[in-house]
């Protein structure tokens, strides 16, 4: 015969709840106050109590989806309709993360489980899997996500379009310590693999750069449009060729950035 515990559960079901709310406020860097997010978490864990209700499965789910908005808007308020729906997403979405993570343990280990609790040997693991393995899922998931938002809002579709009317599409990367310009009109210099350009052979400039350790010269070329993420670049710059393969993920050209910045 299994006993439940309902102050148990309710506490289990309040903690995992705040978990997501504080993972979801850090991810969105949402400024809200600590009590906001304990309330909110409270109403989900409350709301753990209508398993003991007999709801139709239809019923159910209305009833899980309406407990999710109070828990949004009673943690974050209400500003604008885009604000509330990222809110909800992601929280659906850490709510996966982390029960899938929960049950990829219960498959692993074998452990028999009913709902939230898992039990081996007559022996629940529940708490310790909740209080010690969530927070540092999510935790990890949430460094994660700020270092691949941080790092993929530096790639840019750039679309180049050559002096004979050649056109071709690249990916960026806005890197910082590009700092490149041509000596003679103060033109910006991109930096492109050299594989890119096989079937094009531009007329080169040689102009001079300066690196940390040195002084040398890099074979620039002339383009007719540059174009980055949909937008006309009408500042004139030269593309500088590149003999060394770049390490950042599939970008093929290197971009400057006074022409990001717009300075």
């Amino acid at each position: 015969m299994l006993k439940i515990y309902i102050d148990i559960i309710i506490f289990i079901n309040f903690f995992f709840d705040f978990i997501l709310l504080l993972s979801l406020s850090l991810i969105l860097k949402r400024n809200v106050k600590l009590y906001k997010l304990l309330m909110g978490s409270l109403i989900g864990g409350i709301s753990i109590l209508s398993l003991f209700i007999n709801f139709s499965n239809i019923e159910l789910l209305i009833f899980k989806i309406i407990i999710s908005i109070l828990m949004i808007i009673i943690s974050f308020g209400y500003k604008n309709a885009k604000y509330f729906f990222n809110n909800l997403i992601y929280l659906y979405l850490l709510g996966i993360i982390l029960g899938g993570f929960l049950y990829f343990i219960n498959d692993s280990l074998s452990y028999k489980n009913y709902g939230l609790i898992f039990v081996h040997n007559k022996f629940s693991i529940n708490i310790l899997l909740i209080i010690l393995l969530s927070p540092i899922i999510l935790i990890i998931y949430v460094q994660r996500s700020r270092k691949l938002k941080e790092e993929y809002s530096k790639y840019y579709e750039v679309k180049i379009t050559f002096l004979n009317n050649k056109k071709i599409t690249l990916t960026g990367y806005l890197d910082t310590g590009n700092n490149l310009y041509d000596p003679y009109k103060k033109r910006p210099i991109l930096v492109i693999d050299k594989d890119i350009l096989k079937n094009y052979k531009p007329k080169f400039i040689l102009v001079p750069c300066y690196t940390v350790n040195k002084k040398s010269v890099m074979k620039c070329f002339k383009i007719k449009q540059l174009v980055i993420n949909g937008k006309v670049i009408s500042k004139d710059v030269l593309i500088g060729i590149s003999d060394n393969k770049f390490n950042m993920e599939n970008a093929n050209i290197l971009l400057h950035k006074k022409i990001i910045k717009g300075e």
